[in-house]
């Protein structure tokens, strides 16, 4: 009796997730992994997490860009495979590189078991900012990534010039979220670890978002929002209600469901350049710094 529960509570939950979002093996139509492409469009990497315990994170990117002025470093939603990203590297065009982790706890990124604090999760992370000299980089956060990636903006400012946060989850659930949660939940022992890991973090991200909000008030990066009308996932209303309260650009896709990073790649890149473009205005418009001329008579730099 036992293991058919447990056989059910699987299906039922993979059944779920399937319809949304597919899984790593399967629905590769709607998902297109890294060996759907040539050789030399991406390779897989890993590299030491930025906490104590050193774990082993494994990540796609792109190879090195001699002409790549901006790096796009993702951090991905829950359950986190960066494999899904795959069709957007794959769209990038040759001034951008971009490099995208399974969070700690999925697919072969350690630890085993799920990581539920955020900050832990944010520092893990933060070795992926690291960028050549002339090289600025855009963070993007995508769902349950949001929030890692808001953190990381506020703990490592001068290295990242701006943010995408792509179907935002700071806690509003939709219809779909809501089922799969109440599943989940039951049969959380039962579930596959990267479905149980999914679960864990998301019941425990709660009582962490006022830290969060904190970071986003504080954050002087420009910050742009995308977030499809068609997500049953995340409700756009949510999105809509933190980009104005906060005073920041959102970007509605038509039809857009909360995997923009597989149905509209077109309309997720377009949202990176216009952060990038915000964040360069910024630059243009900022005055020159002031250079001390010769010491005038009276001693002292003067300014020009």
């Amino acid at each position: 009796m036992r293991l058919i529960k447990s056989v059910l509570a699987t299906a039922l939950f993979v059944t779920l997730a399937a319809c949304a979002i597919g899984t790593a093996e399967e629905d590769n139509d709607r998902f297109p992994t890294s060996g759907s492409y040539p050789a030399g469009t991406m390779e897989r990497i890993d590299f030491t997490a930025g906490v104590p315990e050193h774990w082993r994170i494994s990540a796609l990117q792109t190879p090195t860009r001699a002409d790549a002025d901006w790096k796009v470093v993702i951090i991905t939603g829950t359950p986190s495979w960066s494999e899904y990203w795959a069709p957007t590297i794959a769209a990038l065009p040759q001034t951008r590189e971009m490099i995208v982790a399974d969070r700690p706890g999925f697919r072969t990124s350690e630890p085993l078991d799920a990581v539920r604090d955020l900050a832990k999760q944010a520092d893990a992370l933060a070795p992926m900012l690291a960028h050549r000299e002339g090289q600025r980089v855009l963070l993007v956060g995508q769902s349950f990534g949001a929030p890692v990636a808001t953190l990381m903006a506020q703990r490592h400012p001068d290295q990242v010039d701006a943010l995408v946060l792509v179907s935002a989850y700071f806690g509003d659930r939709g219809p779909t979220a809501r089922r799969m949660i109440g599943a989940g939940r039951l049969f959380q022992p039962m579930l596959p670890r990267d479905f149980r890991n999914s679960i864990s973090e998301m019941t425990a991200q709660t009582g962490q978002l006022p830290a969060v909000w904190t970071a986003l008030r504080g954050l002087r990066q420009p910050i742009v929002f995308i977030h499809g009308d068609a997500d049953t996932f995340v409700p756009l209303e949510a999105d809509q209600r933190i980009a104005a309260e906060y005073g920041h650009t959102l970007i509605s896709v038509p039809g857009g469901d909360h995997f923009l990073n597989a149905c509209c790649v077109p309309d997720l890149l377009g949202a990176f350049e216009q952060a990038i473009a915000e964040a360069e205005g910024r630059e243009a418009a900022r005055p020159p710094a002031a250079q001390p001329s010769d010491p005038d008579p009276a001693g002292g730099p003067t300014l020009r």
